[in-house]
């Protein structure tokens, strides 16, 4: 008898789903009815949720399960492991955490999770992994985000808030009503709007972009690559040199001040700072005015182009936009700083459809039409500890541990952290110089981590414990990007004996003797009843309806009802700065900032300023590596995950990353379509294959990231991770952030054989049954 086809409905980062699933296996992934604009990710889930490089059982690399803590870390990525019992392997996990916190304190954990493991909100990896360690005795932790933690650190300084860089900004409704310039400093690539931490029911961005262009707005693109026009938009490009958005825009406003046409008024009444910014731009300070002409040798945007740019933004109703990309960049705080400073200038802030806004295409939902109402979250407790490092520190932390740092304004020093407790996240995808993180992770004692595949992160890990995907439980997802409040029904028995985080930290705490103050005393389905109960209470407090539990989870979802008026950000600060402060110590945005200057950081003045990246176009360093590196988000993955599924693997040429390069850049170097070609730097270098590109900027070339790391020592990496490639150092001292976009390469044809890519295949496993892996 053939075995009876069941739908579930679920959710994932990349949309809403219904699960198909016959004979217990998913067989396909259904979008939701909703979705305008399915990801095409869905199409790896099948093949993924059931793929051979599942981690089967607990797992505990064999130098570590003979010499426990004392082993040699330097094995970490080459030994093989050891398959144990669940009994075992918790005990081995709950034995290192009590030795690790009796010898040498709980600020010796770190807690390395990421926010991406699961759009549920219950079976968060990163939330139950901090709230098991915190009910434990706390950790160290990890403050931001690599995706805009430049943004976060910055912005409260400058405008009082970061929730403009979260995707509140104003919405598209406005603009279409309204906006009638709109300029995308970045670009506005549709692939990475697929995504939406927490999972989302529509994916709207390319017809709301249409809608816009069909009501009148023009779009401007500045970017170094035409691939980041967005289709629909009929959108002007203006090729840019990488990293050099701030002078474009600071040339800008000089044209403005230059012409007498400033919004003067706006200047005045709502901002502080203006004169010395001015002074600045008009070369009082330096006797060098940042002219269109001054921006031009810098930029390579014509000197014409940027002054016409400048008045036609200030003629009509124009929003300015950043992407995310351009503050991951050495002195990535200068561009978005310099962004709320043109839109000052400009005078449209607060108005419908003007000023400025963070984000568009980085991702999705950013300027969805929403009520701001709560969307479904459970809380991970108190770190007892208070220890935290910027997240992009996370190579110095391993090896400079007691070394000073300065974040924000303090200074503080690295902790010596002795063990690592990783459950969703592949450090091995975000963290930048991949060869110097793999010489830290050597450092610490004891690595955990819970993982579903044999990824990069789990076979450099010494007890690996096998976790479900979102199919194999029951949760619940939703996003304040997002009108949508998902049911996540579980489709599948778990594989293997995988079990979910919440399970492992539940025994583990049993073990510790804190279960209570983890659990609080729910189940799985109690804690999901909790987390929608939680939502809807506020939402109906607040005056909306809201069905109860009962009735969400057999529908499957609920939706907030889209706001009667368009969102306009700072309309009410526009409306009265006195009656209605930013929360900056002023109360209004702060072009010269009184609280950095006290901080006395040269990496970051005062106000928004051009300061060369340590590496771009125009440093000495070009001579030699002669490519400015763009690593751009990945269009068949999130990060890394799905790398060995469908949509990531047609994306590959001959099994590895393509190399975006222009016509001259390859003719130059002998290059022909679809070589396999090295790219390369001082920090390392991989094997990527060369797809000649004409709509990119020559002297750049752009390499996704998320190609699971596949090194053959330090000299080459086979797969095409670019992150061998990328600067590890802080944006500036007050933000700490990412400086991933800021790398000179140089790229040779590769003459010899091309090594096999290794990284989707099982590492060395003896199994329990004798066998072999």
């Amino acid at each position: 008898m053939t075995e009876q086809i069941r739908r579930y409905p679920s959710l994932s980062h990349w949309g809403a789903y219904t699960a198909v699933v016959e004979g217990g296996r998913l067989i396909a992934c259904e979008p939701f009815e909703r979705d305008s604009a399915p990801s095409g990710i869905l199409r790896s889930m099948p093949a993924m949720v059931h793929s051979p490089l599942r981690v089967d059982r607990p797992a505990v690399r064999k130098g570590w399960l003979r010499d426990r803590h004392l082993s040699d870390g330097v094995e970490r990525g080459r030994d093989g492991y050891v398959e144990i019992g669940w009994d075992e392997a918790l005990a081995l996990v709950h034995s290192e955490l009590q030795r690790v916190r009796a010898e040498h304190g709980s600020e010796a954990i770190f807690g390395g999770s990421y926010g991406w493991s699961s759009a549920g909100r219950l079976h968060h990896a990163r939330t139950q992994t901090h709230r098991f360690l915190n009910a434990g005795g706390g950790c160290t932790n990890q403050a931001g985000n690599y995706s805009w933690g430049t943004a976060q650190f910055l912005l409260p300084h400058v405008i009082g808030s970061y929730t403009p860089v979260t995707g509140r900004v104003t919405d598209w409704n406005s603009v279409a009503g309204h906006t009638r310039l709109l300029i995308a400093f970045g670009g506005m690539p549709l692939r990475n709007t697929q995504i939406t931490s927490g999972g989302a029911g529509d994916h709207p961005a390319g017809g709301q972009i249409a809608r816009a262009r069909a009501a009148g707005v023009e779009f401007v693109v500045i970017s170094p690559t035409r691939g980041d026009v967005p289709p629909g938009s009929q959108a002007r490009w203006i090729p840019i040199r990488p990293n050099t958005d701030t002078a474009l825009m600071l040339a800008m406003m000089q044209a403005l001040i230059a012409d007498g046409i400033q919004d003067e008024a706006f200047l005045q009444t709502h901002c502080v700072g203006y004169a010395a910014l001015r002074d600045y731009l008009m070369g009082e300070a330096d006797g060098r005015p940042k002219t269109p002409e001054w921006a031009q040798a810098i930029c390579d945007v014509p000197a014409a182009t940027i002054r016409e740019l400048a008045r036609q933004a200030r003629q009509t109703r124009s929003l300015l936009t950043c992407a995310w990309s351009l503050q991951r960049a050495h002195h990535g705080e200068q561009p978005y700083w310099a962004c709320v400073a043109l839109a000052a200038a400009l005078g449209h802030v607060g108005l419908p459809g003007g000023g400025f806004a963070f984000g568009h295409a980085s991702m999705n939902g950013v300027g969805n039409p929403r009520m701001e109402l709560a969307g479904p979250a459970m809380g991970s407790g108190r770190n007892p500890t208070g220890s935290a490092i910027p997240v992009a520190r996370f190579t110095d932390m391993l090896l400079l541990p007691g070394q000073a740092y300065e974040f924000n304004g303090r200074e503080s020093v690295y902790p010596d952290i002795r063990m690592v407790y990783w459950a969703g996240g592949n450090p091995f995808h975000h963290q930048q110089d991949l060869n110097r993180l793999e010489r830290a992770w050597r450092r610490p004692q004891t690595i955990v981590a819970h993982e579903i595949w044999w990824t990069p992160m789990a076979r450099r890990s010494d007890i690996v414990l096998p976790a479900t995907t979102t199919l194999e439980r029951n949760d619940i997802g939703g996003s304040t990007r997002d009108r949508y409040v998902f049911a996540m029904h579980q489709a599948l028995a778990p594989v293997g004996s995988s079990r979910n985080d919440f399970d492992i930290y539940r025994e583990l705490a049993a073990l510790g003797g804190y279960e209570q103050a983890f659990t609080e005393g729910r189940d799985e389905m109690a804690w999901v009843r909790h987390i929608y109960e939680s939502m809807a209470q506020e939402w109906r407090d607040r005056g909306h309806a809201a069905p109860g539990f009962e009735a969400f989870w057999r529908r499957s979802y609920t939706e907030i009802p889209e706001p009667a008026r368009p969102f306009v950000l700072f309309e009410e600060f526009r409306r009265d700065p006195q009656a209605n402060p930013l929360r900056t110590p002023s109360g209004r945005i702060e072009l010269y900032s009184e609280k950095i200057a006290g901080f006395g950081y040269a990496d970051c003045p005062p106000h928004p300023a051009w300061l060369a990246p340590a590496e771009w176009l125009g440093a000495s360093e070009a001579a030699r590596w002669p490519l400015h590196l763009l690593t751009p988000q990945p269009a068949g993955k999130l990060h890394s995950q799905m790398d060995g599924g469908r949509a990531s693997v047609e994306l590959k040429i001959q099994g590895r990353e393509a190399l975006r390069i222009s016509p001259a850049d390859a003719a130059s170097r002998g290059i022909g379509q679809h070589d396999v070609v090295k790219v390369y730097n001082a920090r390392g270098a991989c094997l990527a294959v060369a797809l000649i590109d004409a709509d990119l900027k020559p002297g750049v070339v752009a390499l996704p990231t998320g190609a699971w790391f596949d090194p053959a020592g330090e000299e080459l990496e086979l797969h095409g991770n670019p992150n061998v490639l990328t600067m590890d150092a802080g944006t500036s001292r007050l933000t700490q952030g990412s400086s991933a976009q800021s790398a000179l390469v140089e790229v040779a044809r590769w003459h010899d054989a091309a090594p096999a890519v290794r990284a989707l295949e099982l590492p060395a496993i003896d199994r329990l049954d004798g066998g072999r892996a």
